[in-house]
């Protein structure tokens, strides 16, 4: 068993706990808040709360000889040098997405994790889903595919306190917020890993009184086909995403948690469908939970070196795609004017 520790008492923090739990593969065994009593509700809520040590400071988390990985929640300015402190000290580290600010914090957390001997994770959940890698394993090779529309729109409900005249986290340059550092990752960890990486890229959106972004299209191009997707975080859609082919249509209900894999197929002027979706577990995180433990568990494993750089190459090129579209559209973080550490 893995002996998880957390730094975030909010409902994701809770999701990936149960999660882990769930897959037999993790034990909660801390908590960090900079509150106590939020730390204690937290671990309040699960059996065995009365082992769970509660922790107030950073350096008494990274230090522990109890604790293997942490996941790490908090506000996305503070991803890197918690992650950071954390893998000097040798921990493993689970760092939600986005995972860092900018390329250079990726890159040195990157080269850290090596150096440490540890593992670094974006937990892009996603990815590790039964629904999404069937649908990778489908495109995979296909010489058909002639374009894509991807959504996500979700009105968050921080919003209305930006609307108040205050600056929540989410939507904030000093805190990394906006559409698409929050769900715009969603939209390219999506793109970069079924299509792979564009030959050029577009960002075109609109800014909020914070100087970041509430609504936007992506356009990645590719060599013969295009991929245009919609992000916002200031109104909702209901639109479904789909992949154009030469004979059928896919249809999916979301790609941030897919639920729904319809190929729409045209055969002698009829429109047949296909449905070759599964269920998706009601623990969202536990197939991301089980993907990074089998690496931990079994780090020298061949395959799971080659998963795993898979992986890293993977948030490589995302990052360098935010970074750039988030740059060329003037969305400026207080992370960018910050001297990396070497």
């Amino acid at each position: 068993m893995l002996k998880l520790g957390v730094i975030g008492t909010n409902w994701i923090t809770h999701a990936f706990v149960n999660a882990a739990v769930k897959s037999e593969e993790y034990e909660l065994s801390a908590v960090y808040s900079r509150t106590k009593g939020k730390a204690e509700k937290f671990a309040g809520k699960y059996d065995h709360s009365e082992t769970i040590q509660i922790m107030t400071e950073l350096s008494e988390l990274s230090e522990s000889e109890d604790i293997d990985v942490v996941y790490i929640a908090s506000p996305n300015s503070l991803h890197y040098e918690q992650a950071r402190l954390l893998m000097t000290h040798g921990k493993h580290v689970i760092v939600e997405k986005p995972a860092v600010s900018t390329l250079e914090e990726l890159e040195e957390l990157i080269d850290l994790a090596e150096e440490k001997e540890v593992f670094f994770f974006e937990a892009a959940r996603h990815i590790h889903e039964d629904n999404f890698q069937r649908v990778a394993s489908f495109l995979k090779n296909r010489e058909d595919i002639l374009g894509a529309n991807l959504t996500f729109m979700k009105y968050s409900s921080r919003y209305d306190a930006l609307l108040r005249g205050e600056e929540p986290n989410i939507f904030s340059a000093k805190y990394s917020g906006g559409a698409l550092m929050d769900l715009g990752v969603y939209l390219v960890y999506t793109a970069v890993a079924w299509f792979g990486k564009p030959n050029s890229v577009y960002y075109f959106n609109q800014k909020l009184p914070t100087g970041v972004d509430g609504l936007g299209t992506i356009i990645f191009r590719y060599g013969t086909f295009d991929v245009t997707m919609s992000v916002g975080k200031n109104v909702d859609s209901f639109l479904p995403s789909e992949i154009y082919l030469s004979d059928s249509t896919l249809c999916l209900d979301a790609v941030n948690s897919i639920g729904s894999i319809v190929q729409k197929k045209r055969e002698n002027n009829q429109l047949t469908e296909v449905n070759f979706g599964t269920e998706k577990s009601d623990e969202v995180m536990i197939e991301e939970a089980k993907a990074f433990a089998n690496i931990m568990v079994n780090p020298m494993g061949i395959k799971q070196q080659k998963i795993y750089q898979d992986w890293v190459q993977l948030a490589r090129d995302v990052h360098y795609l935010m970074e750039k579209m988030r740059k060329e559209t003037d969305i400026i973080f207080a992370a960018d004017a910050k001297e990396i550490r070497g």
